[in-house]
């Protein structure tokens, strides 16, 4: 079977993206895929015109391939338009989207006309790999009819050393765009400790809490070494709110995989899609409010954090080989009648 992972990039040297995209391309080309980069900086009609017509059908035409999985989304609808009828036209293989998000569920406001469009996009292929049953079942309400399977967690390439040391001392990490995290200036812990990694950090923040600097991916991976690290959105510590809130509702942020695969158990909204997940393997704690950090991890004794911890360190050896991504697509092959 002839296997092809399809991926578009905007950025000008067409080597690097996003690092969810880029450790698909690793873990999939390790399968046997193929890697095919499609640069993608047209502006112009005439650039798209070319594009369509001419670039694409260049790339697919007299080629045998049986698969071809695409990375979805990207910012242009016209051009996963043109994918799909590219290699619908010029090939006889199957097609897949992994879903790394769903744009009408991740939108601001509501956007019917989005969705209608959206939904009728992802029906033009042959099956999906979603990020878990509840964005399956929020898809299925709004008319997807095709076959999709669950990765149930991202999985993570992570060179680095783990970490493994069990002593517990009521430690968390938060990585991320810290604007975007406007929660942390709230948070006030007398027992347990926060150090937060990232840029654009407010001057101060309040006892407990200490701000450690921004490092590229690499560098941030030496200075995590915490027991937990913490997956939360929006402005309140009494649940998620705000569009990323409510996203959290549906998909599986790529920063819980970052820390699992250092080895870190998490601490997640109990309302998070992957709450399920963590609450299921036992690899951190669900919690409705964090305006009792200090408490709920006051409750935890050295012996649970040690459970939690050896599920986590078990759980990021398969991220880091890619394990779900390939069940997921083993999945879907099957439901889709492939055969290897």
């Amino acid at each position: 079977m002839r296997r092809v992972l399809v991926t578009v990039f905007y950025n000008k040297d067409n080597n690097a993206g996003p690092k969810a995209q880029m450790d698909m391309i690793k873990f999939l080309e390790d399968q046997g895929y193929e890697n095919w980069i499609l640069p993608f900086n047209v502006r112009s009609k005439f650039g798209k015109f070319k594009y369509a017509y001419f670039d694409l059908p260049r790339l697919f035409k007299g080629q045998e391939i049986d698969e071809v999985i695409f990375q979805y989304p990207i910012y242009s609808y016209y051009l996963v338009d043109q994918i799909i009828q590219a290699v619908r036209k010029y090939t006889k293989a199957k097609l897949f989207f992994i879903t790394h998000d769903i744009d009408a569920l991740r939108a601001e406001t509501p956007d019917k006309e989005l969705e209608q469009q959206e939904v009728a996009q992802l029906n033009k292929v042959d099956g999906l790999i979603t990020h878990n049953q509840h964005m399956v079942d929020w898809l299925v309400q709004r008319g997807v009819r095709v076959p999709m399977s669950t990765l149930g967690i991202f999985d993570y390439d992570n060179p680095q050393p783990m970490g493994e040391d069990y002593l517990y001392d009521r430690s968390v990490c938060f990585a991320g765009n810290l604007e975007k995290a406007p929660f942390l200036e709230k948070i006030k812990l007398t027992e347990a400790k926060l150090t937060i990694f990232g840029a654009n950090p407010v001057e101060s923040y309040q006892e407990g809490v200490k701000y450690a600097g921004q490092y590229t991916p690499d560098e941030l991976l030496e200075h995590m070494t915490q027991n937990f690290g913490l997956v939360w959105d929006g402005t309140s510590l009494d649940g998620c709110n705000g569009r990323y809130g409510e996203y959290l509702k549906f998909n599986n942020p790529h920063k819980t995989s970052l820390y699992l695969s250092c080895g870190l158990p998490v601490i997640i909204w109990k309302q998070a899609a992957l709450a399920d997940f963590i609450e299921q393997h036992q690899v951190g704690l669900t919690v409705d409010s964090l305006s009792d950090l200090d408490d709920v991890l006051a409750s935890i004794t050295a012996d649970q954090y040690a459970v939690m911890k050896a599920n986590t360190v078990k759980l990021a050896e398969e991220l880091r080989q890619g394990k779900h991504i390939q069940a997921a697509i083993a999945d879907l092959e099957e439901k889709s009648g492939v055969r290897g």
